[in-house]
C-alpha cells in the first residue's frame, strides 16, 4: 500500500490500539475493457487526497454541512491506507486485490471507503461483503449499469448494478440520479425492473427530495453506498467522461448521506468515476473530497 499526502491527513494507522472505524483506500484499475486506457481514472485518488489537504489543518473546527466537527468530538477514528497496487488490463488480478482489502477491513469492523477507478472497481468490492450480508446497495448515478458484458467483458464499468444483482448477500437495489439517454438499452431495464431494483431519476429526486429515495431502503438495513461522480450534476463535478445535465447537486447528495446515516447503517462506501484530465480548475477533486468528509462524519455518527 503507498500514499503520499493521506486523505484530510489521516495516520495509516490508530496508535492507541484502537480498531478504526473507517478505512480509506484507493483502487486506480478494475476490469479495463479490451483496447481501452483507464490510466486518467487512476489519477483520482491522489487529486482527492490533495484536494483535502487545504482542510486537514480544520478537522476539529465546526463542520456546518454536519453540524459539528468531523468526528463528532470523539477521538479521530479514521486511517487512510493508501492505495493497493493494481494493473491496467490485470482485470482478474485487480479484482481480487480489492476484494481481498476489502475483506480485511470488515474483518477490523471497519467500514471500507474505497476510492476508484471507474466503475468497474465496486464489483470486487461488493463481493468483498459476501460474510457480512445481507446488504443493500444505494447507487448515485446517472446510469443504471445493467450491462450483461461488453467487448467479452462482464466485470467492465457498464456492468457494477448486474454483477451486484447475482450476489446473494446483497437483499436490494436502490439506483438514484439516472437520468438522460444512453443510460440504458431497454432490456437491461427489463432486467432491472425484473430483479426489483428501484429507480429514483433525477428528475424525481428534485422534485420529490431525498425521501424519494430513502423510502425504499429499510430502516435498520446495512447499505453499501456507491457514488459515481457523473451522478452529480456537471456543474458541480465536471471531471467525468460523461457529462449529463440535470443530475443531483451537491446539497442533495450530502442530505441523502446523512439521512441514510439516521435511517440506515452506511457499511461501505465507494467513489468512482472521477476522471481528472477532464476536471476543471480542481473543482470536481474538491466536491470529490467534501462528499467524503461527509459520509465520514454520517458514519462516524451512526454509532
Amino acid at each position: 500500500m503507498t500514499v503520499s499526502l493521506p486523505f484530510l491527513g489521516f495516520p495509516d494507522r490508530l496508535t492507541d490500539g484502537r480498531a478504526p472505524r473507517a478505512v480509506i483506500f484507493g483502487a486506480g484499475h478494475g476490469a479495463t475493457y479490451p483496447g481501452k486506457d483507464s490510466s486518467g481514472y487512476a489519477l483520482a485518488a491522489a487529486a482527492i487526497r490533495a484536494a483535502s489537504q487545504g482542510d486537514a489543518p480544520l478537522v476539529e473546527h465546526w463542520d456546518f454541512d454536519l453540524g459539528g466537527p468531523l468526528f463528532d468530538g470523539k477521538p479521530a477514528c479514521c486511517i487512510d491506507a493508501g492505495d493497493i497496487p493494481t494493473v491496467m488490463h490485470d482485470n482478474a488480478g485487480n479484482r481480487d486485490a480489492i476484494e481481498a482489502k476489502t475483506r480485511e477491513v470488515l474483518g477490523l469492523s471497519g467500514v471500507p471507503i474505497l476510492l476508484g477507478g471507474d466503475d468497474s472497481v465496486p464489483i470486487p468490492f461488493f463481493a468483498g461483503f459476501s460474510d457480512h450480508g445481507p446488504v443493500w446497495i444505494l447507487q448515485i448515478d446517472a446510469h443504471i449499469d445493467w450491462r450483461d458484458e461488453l467487448h467479452g467483458e462482464r466485470y467492465g464499468y457498464s456492468s457494477p448494478m448486474r454483477r451486484a444483482s447475482e450476489m446473494p448477500h446483497v437483499a436490494g437495489i436502490v439506483q438514484v440520479g439516472i437520468r438522460g439517454v444512453g443510460s440504458a438499452r431497454s432490456g437491461e431495464i427489463e432486467a432491472a425492473h425484473h430483479y426489483g431494483s428501484r429507480f429514483v431519476t433525477a428528475r424525481e429526486l428534485h422534485a420529490q427530495g431525498i425521501e424519494a429515495a430513502l423510502r425504499h431502503i429499510p430502516e435498520g438495513a446495512r447499505v453499501i453506498v456507491t457514488l459515481d461522480c457523473d451522478g452529480l450534476d456537471p456543474g458541480v463535478m465536471p471531471g467525468v467522461a460523461a457529462r449529463t445535465p440535470g443530475g443531483l447537486t451537491y446539497t442533495q447528495v450530502i442530505e441523502l448521506i446523512a439521512g441514510l446515516g439516521k435511517r440506515a447503517r452506511i457499511a461501505g462506501f465507494d467513489l468512482v468515476e472521477f476522471y481528472p484530465p477532464a476536471d476543471i480548475d480542481g473543482l470536481t477533486a474538491l466536491t470529490a473530497a467534501r462528499l467524503l468528509a461527509n459520509a465520514i462524519g454520517a458514519i462516524v455518527r451512526q454509532y
